[in-house]
């Protein structure tokens, strides 16, 4: 076995490929209080279509970050809810929030000068 933390099939991988996709993170946050259905995180969250918001919330379940709740005597009651796995994430999430606020000005200040100089080129 190896010990390279980096290759395909190790585990630093598995993590940076679930917060690699924007909106996996912001879901698990918006489920950070609790239960949700899928139109109050749609509120909550803003700027997510009904359709990713499914294949997010599909893709947490299948990686047993979140589970579906369906009501009985309704089919169109159904709610999200981190799983203990889940709820796990809150702290790097909020570490990487809190990361982005302190250097987001200067990351982007860097993409404008960045961009500056494409186009004087």
């Amino acid at each position: 076995m190896t010990t390279d933390a980096f290759l395909a099939d190790c585990r630093a991988r598995l993590a940076f490929d679930l917060l690699s996709n924007t909106w996996n993170a912001v879901v698990v946050w918006a489920l950070r209080d609790g239960p949700r259905r899928p139109a109050e995180l749609r509120e909550r969250i803003g700027g997510i279509s009904s359709k990713v918001l499914t294949e997010t919330l599909r893709r947490l379940q299948f990686n047993g970050l979140v589970e579906r709740h369906a009501h009985p005597g309704t089919s169109s009651r159904v709610e999200y809810q981190l799983t203990a796995l889940g709820r796990t994430l809150l702290a790097p999430i909020d570490a990487v929030g809190a990361w982005a606020f302190a250097h987001g000005d200067e990351v982007m200040a860097a993409q404008d000068a960045a961009t500056h100089q494409v186009r004087r080129q």
